[in-house]
């Protein structure tokens, strides 16, 4: 290889476009969002909770920080969905729950990221 296609190959990889906070989280949203939407048997679904549960529990623990620049209401909303989400994972569990109920949180604030608030 000649240092020209080296030198292409580097800059190339360097120039991938840099993803913000709320695109990850969005991106990351939407993947639990659409296992928990597909899984068709308890394994799946058991997988997608945990995964969702994960997810949930990394966003509460953020929002908990005393440098998250979220304001305070919003910080202590999504505190309350992750508490909410645990909760209601565990009824699904144990056949009391369904699980379009996460779906909805998940997709109202894959809204909020994407800037559409409530007026979808």
């Amino acid at each position: 290889m000649n240092a020209h296609l080296l030198a292409q190959g580097l800059y190339a990889a360097s120039a991938a476009p840099v993803r913000t906070p709320r695109a990850v989280e969005y991106d990351l949203l939407s993947r639990v969002t659409r296992a928990l939407r597909q899984a068709h048997d308890f394994a799946a679904l058991a997988t997608a909770l945990h995964e969702n549960r994960r997810l949930w529990t990394t966003l509460s623990a953020d929002v908990a920080e005393p440098g998250n620049g979220l304001p305070r209401e919003l910080r202590a909303r999504l505190y309350y969905l992750s508490e909410f989400t645990a909760h209601h994972s565990r009824r699904i569990l144990s056949g009391n729950g369904d699980v379009s109920v996460l779906v909805e949180i998940n997709t109202a604030v894959m809204r909020g990221l994407a800037g559409r608030g409530g007026d979808t």
